[in-house]
């Protein structure tokens, strides 16, 4: 099963970009989208489904931001569009698909690009790890997949000595991470087959950084540690680019 996780930055504006195409050549079976910016009524729903492709949206009540989805070739046997916390629910950040087996996850953390924002996003971070705790418990089969908007080491940033003091690199916002991947006793897909630097997902638009490889770890999936035989191969696809961030893949054997 070949299962992408992608944050498009506005789903709208990817579909113009032959989105469509890429997606086709690519063929997941499931495809984890965050920062769809889009109402259900804004996304070409039917050009999903001729692709062979259920699809389903969890968007912001505040329009053109955030929002998640998945879609997937396989019918989901359920769908949750809540993590049961109004605030976050308002702003489309998690959405999942239940299958035979496991589950799929596709979240987006909040960003604190603007600082004011960082009490929010330790919140939601807190919030999540609890939340994926619990539901393991229910479904210990998952795989999460997503913008976490946080680079874990040193390898996952270009230059971790100058930003060390800059969200997304924090370390309260590491250190969070190591203990979800600890505490939910997870795997990172593609550390699991790749320890080689300069892997990147997303790349500021300023400064020609895409070309220069000045670049962030941001996007992730994570697997749980019952999955660790399953894990096949983990590769990122730097090659699309219909938005700031690229899609990562990973296959496993479910």
């Amino acid at each position: 099963m070949k299962l992408i996780t992608y944050n498009v930055n506005g789903i709208r504006a990817a579909f113009t970009k032959d989105f469509l195409g890429w997606l086709k050549t690519a063929d997941p079976d499931i495809i984890c989208i965050q920062e769809s910016k889009a109402g259900n009524d804004q996304i070409d729903i039917e050009s999903l489904e001729k692709l062979g492709y259920h699809s389903y949206w969890h968007s912001a009540v505040r329009k053109g931001y955030s929002g998640v989805g998945i879609a997937s070739k396989i019918k989901p046997n359920h769908v949750e569009f809540s993590c049961g916390i109004e605030s976050y629910d308002n702003e489309g950040r998690i959405i999942r698909a239940d299958f035979d087996g496991y589950s799929a996850i596709s979240v987006y953390v909040p960003s604190a690009s603007n600082i004011e924002r960082l009490d929010f996003k330790m919140q939601f971070c807190h919030d999540f790890l609890a939340y994926i705790k619990e539901l393991k418990k229910e479904i210990p089969n998952l795989i999460i997949s997503g913008d976490f908007n946080i680079c874990h080491q040193a390898i996952d940033i270009h230059d971790p000595i100058r930003l060390k003091n800059v969200s997304g690199f924090l370390p309260m916002e590491r250190e969070w991470m190591t203990n979800f991947i600890e505490e939910c006793e997870l795997i990172d897909s593609f550390r699991f087959f790749n320890n080689e630097p300069d892997n990147y997902t997303w790349w500021s638009y300023r400064q020609n950084s895409r070309a220069k490889n000045k670049g962030w770890r941001l996007d992730y999936t994570f697997a749980s540690y019952t999955l660790k035989d399953k894990l096949f191969r983990a590769v990122i696809l730097k090659e699309a680019v219909h938005s700031d961030h690229c899609p990562a893949l990973v296959e496993l054997d479910v």
